[in-house]
């Protein structure tokens, strides 16, 4: 987590708040809608059917509708293909055959008696021709040269096959047909005369016994459009409905006008729901930021910062969102891990919880949106304050690691297809891997961009070769040495509560760096020499030590210190009382009344002394870590000063320096507990004890000290 100066949480919702919700949040959402609406105006086609598509139409959305165009055209060749319907039935058939069997016996009688009668040929075939008058002269003459028996055995065939052919279905359309093939069903054994005979005596005895029935005939066609299934088609967004070069027919145009593509017109109620999502999401973010990080709320780069971030995942979300695999590829991760190591885990943690709801709307699936929100997550958990390199390779593994859970459990819940699980592990992976290196290679600008420090910085800035370190060493080298130790004493007392160690640090690097401007003024520069402060008034020495916070500040800024530092300058004092130099004006006040040292009038001398011209200028510690650094301090000096330097001692004089600010209301702007201040407490001690350590007095040791006592006799 990074270091963010808290302010002081306003009571309320004030009306500021309401200017700066009302100014962030119509920022955010109106980006946020635009990106999000940008297909309501689909590609149309301006054609008709028959016209050649100039360019590739994309469906705007996902339909599954009927198609009643054709579903009808399907119906309606259903309908032609239906046969004509007619009134046969068996019983008709039987009847007929009956019939036109007893028309044939009649109608052969003259023949049979012909053939029968013992007359001469002569007069035999004269007897046929009479019989059959109407037969044309090759029929007849194949009948006179049959014998008896030949007609016997002929006639016989006829009236079987008339029987048969009359029994079965003869249609009054197809009679003609029916009468033309009566000469090829008899047997083999007759001769292809006979058979032209037979089918000219047997041609008029065949007649209908079908009729066309036009309502049967309307009643089958309705069922067999009926019996066809309707025409569904479903199309999914994004996919191409008619491609450049491509013909569109009639099929193809009622997609594209149930596509809304051949007039399109921005679509009011899509982007109104958008709008409106766009509006919650916001709105719960802000709030969460301004009800939960005052900090934040009340730093405009911190939420331009926010705003940005979410925006650009938020398009880049919708580019893709359209396609089936590249959106699990994107590293919408990153977002969370710039937040957790710019601003706080708590920020990142609800900003990928909105983005996972945006992925969740803009796909219509659960599972990005759970991608989303749990790879974030995991990014979020594992890496910390990003303090070093292998915290963001730790977060790449996680993510990738909680990626392929979450495609691997909804692949088995939904479809179980092997190819796209393949597919979606390696997005998974490049997805992780991508989002640490985005944040890697992003965190730092984007640090210097919004005006926020980063660990690396802070890292940076503690390293002694830094040239503000390096002029501390060389001109106020006990400034320096205090510095150091109140460095260490700070960032163990960090680790102690849970703060930020590496801004603790940081910042007692360089919270005296003012005393650079008069060095002999403090004692801890003025190795050994007379201090100027027995020469000047209290209060000339007290403007003295209150300047060097103004010249720290001033030096700070010349050295482009990060603002987060420069901001412990004054706080590291807050509004503390200089005690040694307020005694000592009293004392100076006492001395020009002229009256005795303890006595009631000089006690009323001492009153009259203004206290305000003694305190620091402030403001008091905003946040944990300063009031630490001022702990540390106040601790390191005051230990230092000690004669003896035992367990006992440095205990009492970390508990009077605690009790002194604390009963001086110094942490009434900060968020420290008395719990937190027994933890900071213990953490001195424990730290003071091992500084300060008694050593073994050796042999050798022990000999120059002594003589050097010889030495100081002889003298």
């Amino acid at each position: 987590m990074m270091f963010v100066p808290r302010r002081r949480r306003l009571p309320g919702f004030t009306r500021r708040d309401a200017v700066r919700l009302a100014l962030a949040g119509s920022l955010m959402i109106a980006g946020l809608t635009v990106i999000l609406s940008i297909d309501i105006l689909p590609t149309g086609f301006p054609g008709q059917v028959g016209d050649i598509a100039g360019r590739d139409v994309p469906a705007p959305r996902s339909i599954d509708i009927l198609s009643e165009e054709q579903t009808e055209a399907r119906r309606a060749e259903a309908r032609l293909r239906t046969p004509p319907q007619y009134d046969y039935s068996a019983d008709t058939g039987f009847s007929s055959a009956e019939r036109q069997s007893a028309a044939f016996a009649a109608a052969m009688e003259p023949v049979d008696a012909a053939f029968a009668a013992m007359s001469t040929e002569a007069v035999r075939r004269a007897a046929l021709a009479e019989a059959l008058p109407d037969l044309p002269p090759d029929a007849l003459s194949t009948l006179q040269d049959l014998t008896p028996a030949q007609w016997t055995s002929m006639r016989s065939e006829m009236a079987r096959v008339l029987e048969t052919a009359q029994r079965a279905e003869v249609r009054d359309t197809q009679l003609n047909e029916a009468r033309a093939a009566l000469g090829a069903r008899l047997a083999v054994r007759f001769s292809p005369a006979e058979r032209d005979l037979a089918q000219v005596i047997l041609g008029p005895l065949l007649v209908a016994n079908s009729t066309y029935d036009q309502a049967r005939t309307e009643a089958a066609m309705q069922a067999a459009a009926a019996a066809v299934p309707e025409v569904r088609f479903s199309i999914t967004k994004g996919e191409i409905v008619v491609r450049e070069g491509q013909r569109v027919d009639a099929a193809l145009f009622e997609q594209l006008r149930e596509l809304g593509l051949l007039d399109p017109q921005p679509d009011l109620a899509k982007t109104a729901g958008w709008a409106l999502t766009s509006v919650l999401l916001v709105a719960l973010l802000l709030g969460w930021v301004w009800r939960f990080r005052p900090e934040l709320w009340h730093r405009a780069n911190s939420l331009v910062l926010l705003g940005l971030v979410v925006v650009l995942a938020t398009f880049a979300l919708k580019v893709t969102g359209d396609r089936s695999v590249l959106p699990y590829f994107m590293p919408v991760a990153a977002v969370g891990l710039l937040l957790a190591v710019l601003l706080d885990s708590g920020t990142a943690l609800v900003a990928m919880a909105v983005l996972g709801v945006v992925a969740g709307a803009i796909t219509g699936t659960s599972e990005l949106a759970a991608y989303v929100f749990l790879g974030g997550l995991a990014g979020i958990i594992v890496v910390r304050r990003g303090e070093r390199l292998t915290n963001f390779v730790q977060a790449a593994v996680a993510m990738a690691v909680v990626n392929v859970m979450v495609v691997s459990a909804f692949t088995l819940i939904g479809e179980r297809d092997a190819t796209g699980l393949l597919q979606l592990l390696g997005a998974s992976l490049a997805a992780a891997g991508g989002a640490a290196v985005a944040a890697v290679g992003t965190f730092a600008m984007l640090g210097n961009l919004f005006g926020i420090t980063t660990s690396f910085q802070l890292l940076e800035l503690a390293n002694p070769s830094q040239p503000l370190l390096r002029r501390l060493l060389l001109e106020t080298p006990g400034t320096y040495h205090h510095s150091l130790m109140v460095g260490n004493l700070g960032e163990r007392a960090a680790e102690a509560i849970g703060a930020d160690p590496l801004v603790t640090r940081a910042a007692a690097y360089y919270h005296d760096i003012g005393k650079l401007a008069d060095p002999t003024a403090f004692i801890e520069n003025q190795g050994g020499q007379e201090n100027l402060h027995d020469e000047l008034t209290a209060e000339r020495s007290a403007a003295i030590v209150r300047a060097h916070v103004p010249d720290g500040i001033e030096l700070g800024y010349r050295y482009r210190l990060p603002k987060t530092i420069i901001s412990f300058i004054p706080q590291h004092h807050g509004t503390a009382l200089m005690s040694y130099f307020l005694a000592k004006a009293k004392r100076e006040a006492v001395e020009a009344a002229g009256v005795v040292p303890g006595s009631p009038q000089a006690g009323e001398v001492e009153a009259k002394v203004d206290r305000g011209r003694f305190r620091h200028t402030g403001p008091k510690p905003q946040t944990r870590e300063a009031a630490i650094l001022m702990l540390a301090d106040g601790v390191e000096a005051s230990v230092r000063s000690l004669t003896s330097q035992d367990g006992p001692a440095i205990r009492s004089m970390v508990d009077r320096i605690i009790h002194e600010r604390l009963d001086d209301g110094q942490f009434s702007d900060c968020d420290l507990t008395l719990r937190d201040l027994d933890r900071i407490r213990e953490a001195f001690v424990a730290q003071l004890l091992g500084m300060y350590h008694r050593r073994i007095e050796y042999p050798q040791n022990k000999i120059v000290e002594l003589e050097s006592r010889r030495a100081a006799v002889g003298r």
